[in-house]
């Protein structure tokens, strides 16, 4: 006996069923990669947010391009601090000395420049030298005699801070150098054909598109090849996009006014050189290394003692760098001056992703992080809210971002 068995014919989609099915799977997929890595794009999308609560309310003052020219000469200080800071807690130290060092570099290069007429750009190799031998000096109590980075950087501060008082005999000394001036508070030249634009800032931004992009390509790809976990394409493409749209904006704004800052290709040639640093060279690896796992380091061959030493004198380095360019910048040295700049570096590493354990962080953080206070300080200030107040919001948004980074580690872990 034969069945007749009636197929039942699917019924029809609605009409843009199949466009908005595309569509909801893309925003899934991009929510979903936004949560896997939370960690990497969570402090990316506060500074977007910040920016944008902040441009509304200051009714767009905050992104007017002399602002935002402003707001890169009065950060590039902080920022070069936190590059430096971030590699000291990602080796899994601190490093409380280098406000008082910065000002110790200002005040050593008042003496050398002021009273002793000694040429600017020698004055600078000088400073630089002196905060290789102070970070030298530091490092070498912290890796070769054990004594806690906490014990020997606090006393660090203190003696800088003394030593600046003597040279300065408590009264602040200036003017620079013009040369020298132009660190602090230099444009880059005009060239080319007149337009409405800073021409030279208009190609060192479209370059900068370009190498970011290619960077971001090279390392997915490499990720790939090494069978290394990588984020969706869509939120990578979407990614690429943020990026390049954002560094335009700035390069449009900059240009639109007196073009890029001098100390703005420094600190933009220091993101690039250790970031690179960081992710590719084999001395990046071991800093990682013995802040997330320093018996293991040990066991795998990693001198730690050397590694150690070298992440201090750099700071120095770096300090000496960030003490030249905050005295450039107001054309005098000062016995008070780079007051709690240790605090804002350590305050942008922990914002941009550092972890109080060691072995967590990266460069391009420690600049969100920094530029997370800078927005907020300038922000607050065109809206006239006290410093009171904003030592208030600023302590509460360290403290939001590390409960972020726990409650993050812990949702990970589980």
């Amino acid at each position: 006996m034969s069945t007749d068995v009636t197929a039942k014919s699917p019924a029809p989609a609605p009409p843009g069923g199949t466009g908005s099915a595309a569509g909801g799977g893309l925003l899934h997929l991009v929510l979903d990669g936004l949560r896997r890595n939370m960690r990497q794009y969570g402090m990316l999308l506060a500074l977007g947010l910040i920016v944008a609560l902040f441009a509304v309310w200051t009714e767009g003052d905050l992104l007017l391009p002399r602002n935002v020219s402003n707001l890169v000469l009065q950060n590039s200080y902080i920022l070069i601090l936190a590059i430096g800071m971030m590699l000291v807690i990602i080796a899994g130290h601190i490093d409380l000395s280098v406000g008082s060092l910065t000002a110790f570099v200002g005040a050593f290069a008042a003496v050398l420049t002021v009273q002793h007429d000694i040429p600017w750009p020698l004055a600078v190799v000088l400073c630089l030298l002196a905060g290789a031998v102070a970070g030298a000096a530091q490092g070498f109590f912290i890796a070769y005699l054990g004594i806690p980075s906490f014990i020997v950087t606090l006393a660090g501060m203190l003696v800088f801070r003394g030593v600046t008082e003597i040279l300065l005999e408590g009264q602040t000394l200036g003017p620079f150098p013009n040369g020298l001036q132009k660190m602090g508070n230099g444009f880059l030249p005009e060239a080319g054909p007149e337009t409405n634009y800073h021409n030279i800032t208009l190609l060192l931004g479209f370059a900068m598109v370009a190498f970011v992009i290619l960077q971001e390509l090279r390392d997915r790809k490499r990720q790939q090849e090494f069978a290394l976990d990588v984020v969706p394409f869509n939120l990578f493409l979407l990614k690429l996009v943020a990026i390049a749209a954002a560094l335009l904006t700035v390069t449009l704004l900059l240009a639109s006014y007196k073009g890029a800052p001098i100390i703005l290709l420094i600190l933009g040639a220091l993101v690039v050189g250790y970031g690179y640093l960081m992710r590719n060279a084999v001395f990046g690896r071991h800093i990682y290394a013995i802040g997330g796992n320093l018996p293991a380091a040990k066991l795998s061959g990693v001198k730690d003692k050397k590694v150690t030493f070298l992440v201090f004198l750099n700071m120095g380095v770096l300090a000496a760098l960030a003490g030249l360019a905050i005295a450039a910048r107001l054309n005098a040295a000062s016995p008070k001056a780079g007051l709690n700049y240790e605090l804002e570096a350590i305050a942008s590493a922990f914002i941009g992703g550092a972890s109080m354990s060691g072995g967590v962080g990266t460069v391009l953080g420690a600049i969100i992080g920094g530029l997370v206070l800078g927005v907020l300080n300038n922000g607050m200030n065109l809206l006239s809210v006290g410093t009171d107040w904003q030592q208030v919001i600023k302590g509460l948004a360290l403290l939001a971002a590390v409960g972020f980074d726990v409650w993050n580690k812990r949702k990970s872990g589980s």
